[in-house]
């Protein structure tokens, strides 16, 4: 597969950790320059020291995905620093665990905010790069955008929006250069993962009903579907959605 991406450009989102800086990593690695978004600051400064001596041109900046004017900004910056955009990375996400009649009108916001307007705000933003580049766009949903998961209505919320996010803009694109796929996965171990806070009184075997019975998927699995969809290798993918999520959404 040719996933070669010397001489192009990508911003990839949600890059100070997680699945987000495994990305970065896997498309320096294809000779991608890079333009690194998140809000975390500490974290996005060691992802780009982790850059140092991959050979390609990093570009970084903080930006609250949760504000529409930054993220079309961050497409400028983009654009500004390298003169074209042939990949958005929507990576970024998170995931605020609750009953829902209990659940902070601030945590839903923020989800819906970062894990589904964000996405559709720097396509805005990148699409018209995007056609001029023959790129692509890669949305990252997961396996709750298949099936409802217990204590998760924002986030389910959030990736099935997503994915007909996804699959509308593909169907809008159908006659254009440019290709809108997504990335379904299930759990890794990242900080969300690591972050996991059950909501009080939660009942487990609920939660298990969307626990993989193989484990958690590989980070550096996603990150190479990813770089997969954005590059050559994936011409034949358009509205599509790849689930990687070691069976969870099987049946």
């Amino acid at each position: 597969m040719n996933t070669d991406m010397t001489g192009k450009a990508a911003l990839i989102t949600g890059a100070a950790s997680g699945l987000g800086r495994a990305t970065a990593l896997k498309f320096a690695a294809a000779g991608a320059d890079l333009w690194l978004a998140d809000v975390n600051a500490a974290g996005l400064e060691e992802t780009v020291a982790m850059l140092a001596d991959s050979g390609s041109t990093i570009g970084h900046e903080v930006v609250d995905l949760s504000d529409p004017e930054a993220c079309m900004q961050a497409v400028v910056a983009a654009v500004a620093r390298f003169g074209r955009l042939d990949a958005l990375c929507n990576v970024a996400g998170l995931i605020y665990l609750a009953n829902t009649p209990q659940m902070p009108l601030d945590q839903y916001q923020r989800t819906i905010d970062v894990n589904l307007s964000a996405p559709f705000h720097l396509s805005q933003a990148a699409i018209p790069h995007l056609l001029e580049s023959h790129g692509a766009i890669v949305n990252v949903a997961s396996s709750a955008a298949h099936i409802g998961e217990a204590y998760a209505a924002a986030y389910c919320a959030s990736k099935w929006g997503i994915l007909g996010m996804t699959k509308a803009m593909a169907m809008e694109f159908q006659k254009a250069p440019i290709r809108i796929n997504a990335v379904a996965p299930g759990g890794m171990v990242t900080n969300i993962a690591a972050n996991f806070v059950p909501p009080e009184g939660c009942d487990f075997d609920l939660i298990k009903r969307f626990s993989g019975m193989r484990g958690t998927v590989e980070v550096a699995d996603v990150a190479d579907m990813i770089l997969m969809l954005a590059s050559e290798a994936g011409r034949g993918f358009h509205g599509a959605c790849i689930d990687i999520d070691a069976g969870i959404t099987a049946g």
